[in-house]
């Protein structure tokens, strides 16, 4: 069996998409499968990673071909929104779109149940939901890195962080607001800034931001995050699964997420601590409590520990084989 497992933008595409790729190819190396990253009707299974324009023409001449077509739904027109220059404007017609697009597989595969749910109103297109994973081998030895990182970008413990690209749809307004109404804890969100792709409202939040807020910047070695990091902040308010959360789950690292449906599989106050700011009366009070509850190690801790011990069913190696099995079913 060969797959062409094609990747359309790939070098120009980063973030969780990107990740998701590069953990799906080792997934298939581990499982032997053989594959090609160009676009090619020369191959059992067609994998589109990304329904851009290229690869809705393959996909259709690889359906005149009776080649099996496979697509991944990372892009949904509900997640489009408030991330980059223009992105609010193109999410609109961006939904019939990949309807259209979506139809054109054999089958789709998305990163979560809530995904699944979403797509549903777009195509009944089959469905199989395969998460996007977590690679351990890429967070081994993080806790070296704890000092280095701590010192270059100032942060005293317990640091709330977040990783990830910098757009107000993860939740920028509330990370913001909560290092400044908690002004003895240091704040550190990792990733890139890329101003220049940015709204006026992202820009105008990052550039008022509080001194104990620091937005580093792309990192080296993403490691570094998770070492100088202790409490995960994810106020994201829409997510079709969430790489970051799972690595820092990995990483042992106590979280705090938004009650939205995407972390229903979440156990508060077992894994990880929810808040439901639409059950209080002040959205940036209720985040605020959460992170005064984890300024205890002893919660932390136990958190931390539990997020590590759920996020193993996450690993590559526990997923990997349902890529064969989709592969085959098609």
């Amino acid at each position: 069996m060969k797959v062409s497992h094609y990747f359309e933008f790939e070098d120009h595409v980063t973030g969780g998409i990107h990740e998701s790729v590069v953990h799906q190819r080792k997934m298939l190396d581990r499982e032997g499968i053989e594959y090609t990253t160009e676009a090619t009707l020369d191959a059992d299974v067609l994998h589109c990673n990304l329904m851009g324009p290229r690869s809705v023409w393959y996909a259709k001449r690889a359906s005149d071909r009776g080649i099996p077509v496979v697509a991944h739904t990372h892009v949904t027109a509900e997640d489009f929104g408030d991330s980059f220059r223009f992105t609010n404007a193109l999410a609109k017609p961006l939904k019939p779109y990949l309807s259209r697009a979506y139809r054109l597989a054999d089958a789709l595969v998305c990163p979560s149940e809530y995904n699944r749910g979403v797509i549903e109103e777009y195509t009944d297109t089959p469905t199989t939901v395969i998460s996007n994973g977590v690679d351990r081998e890429k967070l081994a030895g993080f806790e070296s890195l704890e000092d280095e990182y701590r010192e270059r970008y100032d942060l005293s413990p317990p640091t709330v962080f977040l990783v990830g690209h910098v757009i107000k749809r993860k939740g920028l307004e509330t990370f913001v607001d909560l290092a400044r109404e908690l002004p003895d804890i240091d704040f550190a969100w990792f990733g890139p800034l890329d101003l220049s792709l940015k709204g006026r409202e992202t820009t105008r939040l990052i550039e008022e931001s509080p001194e104990n807020c620091t937005f580093t910047g792309f990192v080296d070695d993403i490691r570094g995050a998770f070492a100088a990091g202790d409490v995960f902040l994810f106020p994201t308010h829409e997510e079709n699964e969430g790489i970051a959360l799972l690595e820092a789950m990995t990483a042992g690292k106590a979280v705090v997420v938004r009650d939205i449906e995407t972390f229903s599989w979440l156990d508060h106050d077992e894994d990880c601590l929810k808040v439901d700011p639409a059950a209080a009366d002040d959205e940036t009070e209720a985040f605020a409590d959460a992170i005064r509850r984890l300024t205890d190690p002893t919660l932390r801790e136990r958190l931390g520990s539990n997020a590590a011990a759920r996020s193993e069913s996450f690993s590559l190696d526990a997923i990997a084989e349902r890529y064969r099995s989709l592969y085959e079913s098609v």
